[in-house]
């Protein structure tokens, strides 16, 4: 190669790995949280399924974006909603897939219907990180809580504020999960598992994960069974606690334990209130940064194995390396010692004028 030549190539090499350092250092300082890949060196998708559980956007989200910034300062984070629409969220799949991205983090609406869109992504060298929810096709990793232990801990503390009312001809109303999200079926199971013998479950039905829906049936149950008859509800999430709560209400019924689930601040609140008798915890922080770490591992070429200890298999038969962690019951007894104590609220933000008296009884200041 002559001198000239030389100059030309070392000239545009130059040039090129300029443009490859300017070209990162925008993306680490981009601040925006819906980033187009074009400009970063790695993007990753993050696609939630709806906006009525407020989960996902008060916490999953930002928890997520902020620890993959931690993580990757080149990395930029997709995100998009399905807003409970799984003909949405293929969609979404599709759009994840035009902008490049290299990781695809999916809560899924539906898990079965999301399983062409997935095979679709994995076809064209993306990985999958099924999120809470454990999607069904060739996904890389899966992280969520122990399902079954959750019902069983919703189960276990119906049973418990039920205490001596606990009894094989107690009437209880069971309000599941939409069938669609296989995490329903998983706390369905659990809390079957501490209530059949115990009580009798003499109205079971699924409210879709909608407080309209779960407030429909449960004025189905108490038209069904009477409202004297009714010990107490199982609902499988705070959302739907909600709706139930207002019917219950509204038939006069006062008194009965009602479960929940995600830690909610109203459901807390209805807990102090004693129109709810306990949810579930499930820390958001550490499974958002576990999804966020296991997208990024995936996204630079890294082993996931120290993450992903388990293997579960999915509806779709594959065998998918997870993450479990583990929920906690809450009730008025502790939730001074879990979401305060982790930051989830403040005292102030759960102790508004309507529950002043009922933070001061459980010793909330």
């Amino acid at each position: 190669m002559n001198a000239t030549m030389r100059k030309v190539v070392i000239g545009t090499t130059a040039v090129s790995m300029a443009l490859a350092v300017a070209a990162c250092g925008k993306a680490g300082d981009n601040k925006k949280s819906e980033s187009t890949s074009s400009g970063g060196k790695t993007s990753i998708g993050l696609l939630l399924p709806d906006n009525t559980q407020t989960r996902y956007e008060q916490f999953d989200r930002p928890l997520f974006q902020a620890k993959v910034k931690e993580l990757c300062s080149g990395c930029t984070v997709e995100y998009a909603n399905a807003n409970a629409d799984a003909a949405k969220q293929a969609q979404q799949v599709s759009s994840m897939i035009t902008k490049g991205v290299k990781v695809i983090v999916i809560s899924a609406q539906d898990s079965a219907a999301i399983k062409s869109s997935i095979q679709t992504a994995v076809n064209k060298g993306i990985k999958v990180v099924a999120y809470d929810r454990l999607a069904q096709g060739p996904v890389s990793a899966y992280i969520s809580f122990d399902n079954v232990k959750v019902g069983d801990l919703q189960g276990q503390a119906l049973l418990t504020s039920l205490g001596s009312k606990a009894t094989k001809k107690s009437k209880v109303v069971m309000i599941n999960g939409d069938d669609a999200d296989p995490n329903a079926a998983q706390f369905k199971k659990g809390a079957h598992q501490a209530l059949d013998g115990k009580v009798d479950i003499a109205y079971e039905q699924s409210g879709l994960w909608k407080d309209t829906v779960a407030a429909q049936k449960m004025s189905a149950a108490i038209t069904q069974l009477g409202a004297k008859n009714i010990a107490g509800v199982y609902s499988a999430n705070d959302s739907m606690a909600g709706g139930i709560a207002n019917t219950l209400k509204g038939a006069g019924i006062s008194g009965i334990p009602l479960t929940g689930q995600d830690a909610e601040l109203a459901a807390i609140q209805r807990i102090l209130a004693g129109s709810q008798s306990s949810t579930v915890y499930k820390a958001y922080k550490p499974e958002a940064e576990g999804a966020a770490t296991l997208a990024v591992d995936l996204a630079q070429g890294k082993s996931i194995s120290s993450l992903a200890t388990e293997t579960l298999t999915s509806g779709s038969g594959d065998k998918v390396p997870s993450q479990l962690l583990t929920p906690v019951s809450v009730t008025k007894a502790n939730i001074k010692d879990t979401v305060v104590k982790d930051g989830l609220y403040t005292v102030q933000q759960i102790c508004t004028s309507a529950y002043a008296k009922a933070c001061a009884a459980a010793g909330l200041k």
